[in-house]
């Protein structure tokens, strides 16, 4: 889980100049350019929650120690009910360590923010 990690901005110019390598060196091998989106971990229970309803959220992790537990019970059958796999870990600090957090109740994993699943 350690390579999906919370969406990092480089600075600009670096990624105007990284997208203008990535294009070169793909036309210059006579296929089409087109940049891969990274994988995004989006964090948090109000993001979890939007994520999940709009069907946008590729995977939910959820602590098994929340404290209190009325935060995250509703998150299981609501990945059931719009079909999103999801797992319980043990220890909010685990699953702090994937989104740089000393700890987290739930985060998601978004391959691509803008566009629905279905």
């Amino acid at each position: 889980m350690l390579k999906y990690v919370v969406g990092l901005k480089l600075p600009v110019n670096i990624r105007i100049k990284l997208c203008k390598m990535f294009m070169a060196q793909a036309e210059s091998e006579g296929k089409t350019a087109e940049p891969k989106k990274p994988i995004l971990v989006k964090y948090g229970l109000n993001n979890i929650n939007f994520l999940t309803e709009q069907n946008m959220a590729q995977f939910v992790i959820i602590a098994h120690d929340v404290d209190p537990i009325e935060f995250v019970v509703c998150i299981p059958a609501l990945c059931r009910k719009i079909e999103i796999p999801y797992c319980i870990v043990k220890g909010k600090s685990r699953l702090g360590t994937i989104v740089h957090q000393k700890t987290e109740n739930c985060s998601s994993s978004v391959l691509d923010y803008n566009q629905e699943r279905r």
